[in-house]
């Protein structure tokens, strides 16, 4: 087994290009997994791990095998280089190489009657995080992001998401792209925005539905507000006049799953 003790070898200096680069991200087609939950639900869903790195004195080689299954190399690192590679606070002792999947709109495999969520050009890792959470809380059948701000396999995302990017089927695709793919599919659409909106819980989202969110600073594009089957909007009774995209998403979604019968 090949062991690595020096936080300037090459190669640990080209995982932390990855830990912090999209550009070292995309070029390798590969990106880092920290924590073993998290390597569990990307192999569990369908993710290939190609290395593992684990330390020692704080994971037995049997448990870093049985993680980094048959195919995957693995590598003894001590605690200066994985304090190097490591992005969590947390300190489990162990780091995946996983291959990126291409997350196209075409690799979706939707059901008859999809519940759908759509995000389009949310910024912040954290607030892309807390959809995947919720998506997989409700189970959807997809989550779509359009105009993508940060690639899905930026650092943040997986540790906000607790892994839940692996767990969601996932898509992106620019808005026009997106909608396209909606409306081949026959989606209904129901975008959230103030204009001309209809309160949110009088639609029905029993039949094949896309719910869309956007950023809380400038709301969706014009686009979606032309392709919708209906604008909706949640009451709002303070001062302001929209909440975080994450909280909007998830009232939206448990309506359509209330409906739904659950």
């Amino acid at each position: 087994m090949k062991l690595i003790t020096s936080a300037q070898n090459p190669f640990i200096k080209q995982l932390v290009q990855l830990q912090e680069k999209a550009k070292a991200r995309k070029q390798s087609g590969t990106f880092l997994v920290e924590g073993q939950r998290e390597i569990m639900l990307a192999k569990k869903g369908g993710y290939e791990i190609k290395t593992v790195l684990f330390v020692p004195d704080m994971l037995t080689e049997t448990e870093a095998k049985r993680l980094a299954g048959k195919q995957a190399e693995l590598i003894e690192i001590n605690r200066e280089v994985y304090q190097k590679l490591a992005y969590r606070d947390s300190t489990e002792g162990i780091i995946a190489i996983a291959k990126n999947k291409e997350l196209s709109l075409s690799e979706l495999k939707l059901g008859e009657n999809p519940l759908i969520l759509v995000a389009e050009a949310i910024e912040k890792p954290g607030n892309i995080g807390a959809l995947l959470r919720t998506a997989d809380a409700a189970k959807l059948d997809a989550v779509i992001i359009a105009n993508p701000k940060s690639d899905m396999y930026n650092p943040n995302i997986i540790r906000s998401s607790v892994g839940c990017l692996f767990t969601n089927q996932i898509a992106t695709g620019t808005t026009n792209e997106v909608i396209a793919f909606l409306k081949s599919n026959n989606i209904n659409i129901y975008c959230a925005t103030l204009q001309d909106s209809d309160y949110y819980h009088t639609q029905n989202y029993t039949t094949p539905t896309a719910l869309v969110v956007g950023t809380e600073a400038t709301g969706l594009s014009e686009e979606w507000r032309i392709a919708s089957t209906k604008n909706i909007i949640i009451p709002m009774q303070g001062e302001i006049d929209s909440m975080n995209v994450s909280v909007a998403a998830a009232i939206l979604i448990f309506e359509a799953k209330r409906q739904r019968g659950f």
